[in-house]
């Protein structure tokens, strides 16, 4: 019997008795994984030897985890610390437990979100009380992480928890076996010899006219190749190009602006006072960078007037100092509604009579603390009409025709305060994996001492959604992490495409 050199070195390493696996046959053979899978594939096509197929999953620790491993849970390392405050069931000031836990931001929120789940006690209006006695090292969760880390896995249902938890990755392996058949067995007697049959066909046998007399190796189409992984759109920009089709098939056109701008047009302009806690550091990004220029002197002067006085005869203003200086310091955009000033302030494009609509879906940039539903920068579907009397049934219509394009017909609304419309109000949408209801918006009317100043005389309804939570309750993803940044799901994202 005559059989390729790779074939012929598997086949007299297989055994007639045990099962040898791939990897155990590439450390006999010193053959590569992918030559012994070819090899053992085509063994199998002639009936020389048998595979076996098995699957199985294996837990193993992300980075945080393996954190949490090495300086145990948020959660704990707060019960700790409530539990070196004083006795069981005592109020204390939450601030002092986070203090004396010396947890930082992203664990700070960690730890809140899992020490009332765990029943370590209770956290209200800022207080904080241990309402249980027990060793730290006991908790379910924190022996769990040990146990993987040593390669034990625990009861499936902490294996859960732990990978909602994005503290463990679940890890599918595929092992593969092979055994000799009886026609293999009998063969081997025989004895086997190397074939001189070739595997390719080149241009140097077609050249010299010897293709003919030579054997060739059989091709076998069923054997498993290498998996190829090639390139391809991400799924959030895949979204947010369907986003804007879907607006530009209602009738609106896209708005394009700065990402650093001015705080006139990203703050003043919505009637944000400036001393609003929304406009310090904890929320947005300062740059250091000189300050804006050429800002529109008779706005300028209707926005300031606006903050101090109101507009019209009910209009009262803040009464609280109103800088210029503030206004031209440049900022990283907190939203995208700073396109919106500058195109219905006529600045972008020109003036605009009604009736008109426009949109965005670009990034903006937060200082916001990283969970499961926000990050640093995130895309902003951002939105306006700009006609005569408009109400809120009108801008609630608009949103169920939005959303019912991408298979989304159960919206919740919850009247808001905006410092910039009025009336105002949140949009929620039910997660169809979790059922929780998740927030996707904020919407309103402008107030007039938005439009007054801008010199529009006529009504504007305007949103900002988050493309971010719209993929949430599309594809049922629960933490946005595993599709934005660094922490993404690669493997989610090549598999993932984005309906039409």
């Amino acid at each position: 019997m005559k059989l390729p050199k790779n074939q012929k070195i598997v086949f007299e390493a297989a055994s007639p008795t045990e099962e040898k696996t791939f990897e155990q046959l590439s450390e006999e053979t010193e053959l590569k994984l992918e030559h012994i899978s070819g090899a053992s594939f085509a063994l199998e096509s002639q009936g020389l030897i048998s595979i076996t197929t098995l699957s199985d999953s294996k837990p193993s620790l992300t980075d945080e985890g393996s954190l949490y491993l090495q300086h145990s849970l948020p959660e704990l390392r707060l019960y700790q610390a409530v539990r070196l405050l004083g006795e069981l069931e005592t109020e204390f000031d939450l601030s002092q437990a986070i203090s004396q836990s010396s947890l930082n931001k992203n664990e700070v929120s960690v730890a809140l979100s899992n020490y009332a789940r765990k029943d370590y006690g209770t956290i209200n209006q800022g207080k904080i009380i241990s309402s249980r006695d027990f060793d730290p090292k006991s908790d379910p969760e924190q022996v769990a992480l040990s146990s993987i880390d040593q390669g034990v896995e625990p009861d499936q249902s902490i294996v859960t928890r732990l990978e909602s938890r994005g503290l463990i990755n679940i890890n599918q392996l595929t092992t593969r076996s092979v055994i000799l058949t009886k026609k293999g067995i009998s063969e081997r007697k025989k004895g086997v010899k190397i074939s001189q049959s070739v595997t390719n066909l080149t241009p140097q046998m077609l050249s010299q006219g010897n293709w003919e007399n030579l054997e060739y190796t059989a091709y076998n189409v069923e054997a498993e190749a290498a998996p190829y992984i090639g390139g391809r759109v991400h799924i959030l920009r895949e979204t947010a190009e369907r986003v804007k089709d879907t607006l530009v098939s209602m009738g609106f056109q896209e708005m394009e602006g700065p990402h650093a701008d001015s705080e006139f047009w990203i703050n003043d302009c919505l009637f944000m006072p400036q001393d609003h806690p929304a406009r310090t550091h904890w929320d947005q990004f300062a740059l250091s960078v000189p300050p804006a220029q050429n800002l529109p002197t008779d706005i300028v002067e209707k926005v300031q007037n606006s903050h101090l006085d109101g507009v019209g005869t009910d209009g009262d203003g803040y009464h609280s100092p109103w800088s210029e200086d503030v206004a031209l310091g440049i900022d990283l955009r907190g939203h995208t509604t700073s396109l919106s000033m500058r195109y219905l302030s006529g600045q972008a494009i020109g003036h605009l009579e009604p009736p008109q609509r426009f949109f965005s879906v670009e990034k903006v940039y937060r200082n916001d603390t990283l969970d499961p539903t926000h990050l640093l920068e995130f895309f902003q579907i951002e939105g306006w009409v700009m006609a005569e009397n408009l109400s809120v049934r009108d801008l609630m219509g608009t949103f169920t025709e939005f959303y019912r394009r991408f298979g989304i017909t159960n919206l919740k609304f919850k009247p808001h305060y905006n410092p910039y419309t009025e009336p105002s109000f949140e949009l929620f949408g039910e997660h169809p994996r979790t059922g929780e209801l998740i927030e996707i918006g904020n919407s309103g009317l402008f107030r007039d001492e938005v439009l007054h100043p801008l010199g529009v005389s006529c009504d504007v309804m305007a949103w900002g959604l988050a493309l971010e939570r719209l993929l949430m309750l599309m594809y049922g993803f629960e933490d946005i992490r595993d599709v934005h940044g660094t922490l993404c799901d690669l493997q989610l994202l090549r598999s993932t495409g984005v309906p039409y």
